[in-house]
């Protein structure tokens, strides 16, 4: 018996007995159960290999996030030396050490 033919026999049962507490809850658990597997096939997930693509995805994601943070590290540290350069050298050229930097 497939998921569909459970959650209609399910609907079926409630429309004819009213709807009991039990009969209820496993109607939601059917169509949530339903609805997340063909949410998995419209994405590509529901084949065996699913698990291991999305655990690729994540240390991807992961490696992406590291080097962009690095990226940021470097680029800050290298404006900060910049501006220290510039720094001292207008300082160099302020006391009159120009003669120094040539």
């Amino acid at each position: 018996m497939t998921r569909e033919d459970m959650l209609a026999r399910l609907v079926a049962q409630a429309g004819n007995e009213g709807c009991e507490l039990v009969t209820l809850r496993a109607i939601v658990e059917e169509a949530s159960d339903l609805g997340a597997a063909r949410v998995l096939a419209r994405m590509g997930l529901a084949d065996d290999n699913a698990h291991g693509d999305l655990a690729e995805l994540r240390q991807l994601l992961g490696a992406w996030r590291d080097a962009k943070a690095s990226a940021w590290k470097a680029a800050v540290n290298w404006a900060v030396r910049a501006v220290l350069a510039l720094l001292l050298f207008a300082i160099a050229v302020r006391f009159g050490s120009a003669e120094l930097v040539r």
